[in-house]
């Protein structure tokens, strides 16, 4: 029989220092994945040389992209089965285990194999921290707490980078996952026992082991073919052809297997909540579309702007801090509107106003203006994230948060990996670049001529203009629910009790 497991009714609310250590708690084990996303790119020339493979370097930021984006819905189910705390807890000793196991590594391959088991517990620290503030604070106020999200965010954005550079340097590769280790037993310590006094939504239900494995074959399969066309191999060629085809394969396998599993992975009632769907799809082509940019923008102050590599960073800090802004405003606003959509609406409406300037003026703007354009654009953009998430958990029952937040955080990711494919491709496949060795660091040496790249990245706002406004035609079909002063109120209107 299908038991619910809900809090004692003698156990006392959650008390401001509770919800305080396991806020902190929770954001440092954000902060460990967020950080970790970041901090290795610039160490990676320092990695190879010392390793002596500079060949297959890529494979360390493929092998934890790969682990990590795979895992993330499972561990929203298996924290709606089992619960918060004990899934938060295995993320957090599973990433520490790896990032052991990455200082140590003698070889790149051994390191690869190291990323992967960081990846497999840093994939749900994420989503994990989102599922434990929707089970601490009631959908009412929950908008104002993704404001933390978004500065773990902003912050390792900004750090990243710099640390992986000075201590790669400075001392030595290993401690940038050296750090792991006091950071990780960190959050361990601060949420362990905090986290006893949660709510309890779990059910006793088993873990569909098929659909996993299809579920992350079909993820791992798609995100090589992302990966490595147009870079590696040409998109055209049989290794891409071959793992897309594969995909689908495994993909429509899994739909089978959702279909006909008595508890299939992801609930097909949760598939088809319109909320669910809406709000998933406003983000992921949102999401996607501020992360092509990031990745890409810096090409676009090199070879166009003229700037250094090093200001080509400083560059971004616009995009990066604007999301964090706009992200705060909006949260606030839930807590006062009964008509909270009504923020990100215009905020995507004005994204798609200011795009629009960036693909009139490619090339021709000055850098200030430039520069603050990207800032409202990336406010705006950022009115999104708390909506499209609050609104997500808030149409779904007590019990079902975990597997909400995971597969809405999963197909973010897939979107994301779609979407920068798609950057790749235009600017890449531009210059004659599918597969042909010519790669973003020959493209910061200036092989290509200026003119060029304004042209090709009027495509690539072009590309963001769609992207934004895909976004923005999910989030006007996304049902307006109202935000109840508790998650199990919202529920109960959510089933019609």
């Amino acid at each position: 029989m299908d038991k619910r497991v809900e809090t004692p009714p003698t156990q006392a609310p959650l008390s401001h220092a509770d919800i305080r250590s396991i806020l902190i708690g929770i954001m440092l084990a954000m902060f460990l994945a967020a950080l970790d996303q970041t901090i290795v790119a610039t160490a990676m020339p320092t990695i190879g040389r010392e390793l002596g493979d500079v060949a297959h370097l890529p494979w360390v930021v493929t092998a934890y992209l790969l682990a990590s984006t795979a895992v993330t819905p499972l561990y929203g189910k298996f924290a709606d089965i089992h619960g918060r705390r004990v899934t938060l807890l295995g993320g957090i000793a599973i990433f520490v285990l790896g990032s052991l196991a990455c200082a140590l590594a003698p070889s790149l391959w051994l390191l690869v194999v190291a990323r992967f088991v960081q990846g497999l517990g840093g994939g749900g620290l994420i989503a994990m921290a989102q599922t434990i503030i929707a089970d601490m604070v009631p959908p009412k106020e929950r908008g104002k707490y993704q404001v933390y999200i978004a500065s773990v965010f902003f912050s390792s954005s900004l750090l990243g980078p710099v640390l992986g550079g000075v201590i790669s340097e400075a001392l030595h590769w290993s401690v940038i996952f050296w750090i792991n280790l006091p950071l990780g037993l960190g959050a361990y310590w601060m949420t362990h026992t905090a986290l006893k006094r949660l709510p309890r939504h779990e059910r006793p239900h088993k873990l569909d082991v098929l659909g996993a494995l299809l579920m992350t074959s079909a993820t791992m399969t798609l995100l090589l073919a992302l990966s490595w066309g147009g870079t590696h191999y040409p998109w055209g060629s049989p290794p891409i052809l071959g793992l897309v085809a594969g995909s689908v394969l495994l993909w429509l396998c899994f739909a089978w297997r959702l279909r006909t599993a008595a508890e299939p992975l992801i609930p097909l009632a949760l598939l088809a909540n319109p909320v669910v769907r809406d709000g998933t799809i406003a983000a992921g082509f949102g999401m996607g579309t501020f992360i092509g940019l990031t990745i890409y923008l810096p090409l676009y102050f090199e070879t166009v702007a003229g700037l250094s590599a090093a200001n080509s960073g400083m560059g971004l800090l616009p995009l990066t801090c604007g999301t964090v802004l706009g992200a705060t405003a909006s949260g606030r606003a839930m807590t006062r509107l009964n008509h909270y959509k009504r923020v990100p609406v215009i905020g995507l409406a004005l994204a798609l106003v200011g795009t629009a300037i960036l693909i009139a003026t490619a090339g021709r703007l000055p850098l200030i203006p430039f520069s603050l354009l990207l800032g409202l654009i990336s406010i705006c953009f950022g009115t999104l994230l708390p909506v499209a998430t609050v609104s997500i958990q808030n149409a779904v029952a007590p019990h079902q948060l975990g597997t909400a937040t995971g597969t809405a955080n999963f197909f973010r990711q897939i979107g994301g990996a779609l979407i920068v494919a798609i950057f790749g491709a235009i600017v890449l496949g531009g210059i004659g670049a599918s597969g042909a060795g010519l790669s973003a660091e020959t493209l910061k040496a200036g092989a290509v001529d200026r003119e060029t790249m304004i042209r090709l990245f009027q495509y690539v706002f072009a590309a963001t203009f769609a992207g934004f406004a895909f976004a923005l035609i999910f989030l006007l079909r996304m049902k307006e629910l109202p935000l109840r002063g508790s998650a199990l109120a919202a529920a109960k209107e959510v089933a019609g009790e």
